[in-house]
Formats: C-alpha cells, structure tokens, sequence
C-alpha cells in the first residue's frame, strides 16, 4: 500500500495542523481508514501524498468544526497553510541524503540528535539524560545541525552533476 512510505511526512502534516497531537494522533487514523475506503478513487501515478494530504485536511478541518476549542486553527489558515503541495519526491530524496549523514555524524552527538528530533525531548532534558550540560548539548546540536545540512547538500549536489 502506498501509505506506509508516506505515513511520516503525513503525520507531519497533520501535526502542523492540529496543535493537539494526540487529537492529531487520532486524525492520522481516520486518514488512514478514509484511504482505505477510497483506494479505488486513486489514480495511480498522480500524486498520493497529495491526495492524502487532501484528505487529512479536511478530517483536520472537520475536527475543527467538531472542536470549537482554542487548540483549532480555523478553516481559512488551514486553507492558507495547505495551498502548497507537498514535494513528495524531492522530499523523499532529501530524507534519504538526511538519513545516510545522520550515519556520519560522532557517535557522541547521535543521541543528541535522536533525543531531540525523533523523540521532542527539549536540550534540558537531553543534558539530564547524557549527564551533560544544557550549553553542551546546544552546542552539539548546532554542530550536528551544521554538519547535516553541509553533508545532505553535498549529497545533493553530487546528485545534480
């Protein structure tokens, strides 16, 4: 099924959308049913994060009329936040060029990076855990962030010759 190389970019998606992510949670589900039921209304060979992310935004927009809470964007930002496609092949390239730096990177400065981007600790919290200091974990972050945008536009790069 198409969805699982795309589950990641639209959870991102919605989590940009829907301030509460256990809300957000909960819409990537009904997303993924929604799908499922529509599957045969895919044209394959269009783009189907596309077409996913058309159908999370209204599920999002629906839970906003739901809602009614402080924690909702309302329908026109949501409109204004959406009026851009995603990228879904240059995207995945480079999520594959970020995947193989984030190889390269010290062994020292990977559980920093994986603590804070895949797993939302804040710096406070990673310097807790690694027995460091909150500077040091900034400073290792910003290294690694640096070290990570040279290498994936390097690879990028490469890839244009």
């Amino acid at each position: 099924m198409l969805f699982v190389p795309h589950a990641s970019a639209l959870r991102g998606f919605v989590h940009a959308l829907m301030p509460d992510f256990a809300r957000a949670d909960d819409i990537v589900q009904e997303t993924f049913l929604t799908i499922t039921k529509k599957a045969a209304a895919f044209e394959p060979g269009t783009n189907f994060l596309g077409w996913a992310c058309t159908i999370a935004r209204f599920k999002v927009m629906e839970a906003g009329r739901k809602a009614r809470n402080s924690t909702t964007l309302s329908p026109d930002i949501i409109e204004s936040l959406c009026a851009c496609e995603p990228e879904s092949e240059a995207s995945d390239e480079r999520l594959r060029h970020l995947a193989e730096c984030l190889k390269k990177l010290a062994p020292q400065s990977r559980p920093a990076v994986e603590m804070r981007y895949q797993q939302a600790h804040k710096p406070a919290e990673i310097a807790v855990r690694l027995g460091w200091t909150a500077e040091s974990v900034y400073v290792a972050l910003s290294r690694a962030r640096a070290l990570l945008r040279e290498c994936a536009a390097r690879k990028l790069a490469q890839e244009a010759r």
